[in-house]
């Protein structure tokens, strides 16, 4: 017989066993049986032209819709449906045909079979890298659009809270006034309410910051700064908790730190506070804060170093995450100075995007954490060594770059 006639001999046996091997119910072995004499056909067209390509259409159609889940109920993947296949094309060659016919029906299937097997991998391959691909890119765009939710809402929230805080402040105060003459109790409580306020006050205008950080829409007013008198202004405000907590704060006068550089000094002044609150918080009473830096080409390195409780590795890059906290937070006092104390987790990460708005950078090292042997860490803070007050964009135009980052944008340029 030739090779037609041996193809045609064995199909029907082929087709129902395939069928009731691979699918589990009646209902769907019916359909099963129409893909599998579909496979068979092109398998015959395969080997009498002796150009396997002509199984690839029913291969690319079954690794691109659910037939291959569905036809084996879960248990079969379409590497595996070819491999039984091939397997029960022996077994039925073996029953229905002569040795010499199975040997001559087998050798020329068998190559099919081999080339069927490595596209169906190849098919199986680029559809799960695809299937991926869209499950990376579907949960990336919920986490943007959490990201962007929580964005509104500190937003909202925080302009929210700002009206009705400035009534308190007022209405408190000028109560204050009216009775600082007559009770003085009353004026220590209302001292109390106005000291709430302020740190409520604090709060909100940190959210509202981490919200413009958030949207690119933070303002810088690029001014003439030196970086020496920052750091006193720094010390001048806080030498009286580091005294009470018998903390040594030391500034190093360090190359650059004279230098006339231009940046927003109110801005440069809230991350360095940011960053050095953090440490005094983390640092146990009786221990050292020392300020240093150096001149590098093309920036300033400001460094913080305390003889703190050490952040873990793991926790190095979370700290400048919004809302991020060290430890428990039931164990922290509700201080923004004090050892451990609490707050909402914002210091870090606007400090970190208000450096970056400056085209800096911002990080950290530590050996870990350990409150016993107190390892430290140290704060690096990198500032452009801007000499003129001039917009970044002009430079990168005649560089012949076109696309602006958000960071470099010029107080003219922000929205």
């Amino acid at each position: 017989m030739n090779i037609q006639t041996l193809l045609e001999t064995i199909q029907d046996a082929w087709v129902h066993r395939v069928t009731h091997d691979l699918a589990r119910g009646a209902g769907v072995r019916e359909n099963v049986k129409k893909e599998l004499s579909r496979f068979f056909n092109l398998l015959e067209q395969a080997v009498l032209t002796g150009d396997p390509s002509w199984i690839d259409p029913v291969l690319f159609d079954w690794s691109r819709t659910p037939t291959e889940s569905d036809l084996a109920d879960g248990q079969y993947s379409l590497s595996t449906m070819v491999s039984r296949a091939n397997a029960i094309t022996f077994e039925v060659a073996k029953e229905r045909l002569s040795p010499e016919e199975s040997l001559e029906l087998l050798s020329l299937t068998s190559a099919i079979f081999s080339y069927a097997l490595s596209k169906a991998a190849q098919y199986e391959f680029d559809t799960r890298i695809s299937h991926a691909t869209n499950e990376l890119r579907s949960a990336q765009e919920k986490m943007e659009k959490l990201d962007r939710s929580k964005s509104n809402f500190i937003s909202v929230a925080a302009h929210e809270l700002k009206t009705p805080l400035t009534l308190i402040e007022g209405y408190s105060g000028m109560m204050k006034d009216i009775l600082a003459v007559d009770n003085k109790n009353t004026v220590q409580l209302l001292e109390g309410i106005q000291n709430g306020v302020t740190r409520l006050h604090e709060i909100v205008d940190d959210m509202i910051d981490v919200s413009l950080i958030d949207n690119s829409l933070l303002l810088l007013n690029f001014q003439p700064l030196w970086l020496g008198q920052i750091l006193g202004l720094l010390q001048g405000e806080l030498q009286y908790i580091c005294d009470t907590r018998k903390l040594n704060l030391e500034i190093a006068s360090f190359k650059g730190s004279e230098q006339q550089i231009f940046a927003d000094p109110e801005r440069i002044y809230q991350a360095l506070r940011n960053v050095l609150t953090n440490a005094i918080k983390f640092t146990p009473d009786g221990g050292k804060i020392t300020i240093d830096g150096r001149k590098m080409p093309g920036f300033l390195e400001i460094t913080v170093t305390d003889t703190g409780i050490g952040i873990s590795l793991e926790d190095q890059m979370g700290i400048f995450d919004k809302f991020s906290q060290l430890g428990e937070t039931s164990k922290h006092s509700s201080s923004k100075t004090n050892f451990k104390g609490g707050g909402p987790g914002l210091g870090l990460p606007i400090a970190r995007g208000i450096i970056e708005a400056h085209g800096g950078n911002i990080w950290v090292e530590s050996e870990g954490c350990d409150e016993i042997i107190c390892p430290g860490a140290t704060f690096h803070i990198l500032l452009p060594d801007r000499s003129e007050a001039t917009d970044p964009n002009v430079a990168r135009l005649f560089n012949g770059e076109t696309h602006p980052t958000t960071n470099d944008l010029s107080p003219q340029d922000e929205v």
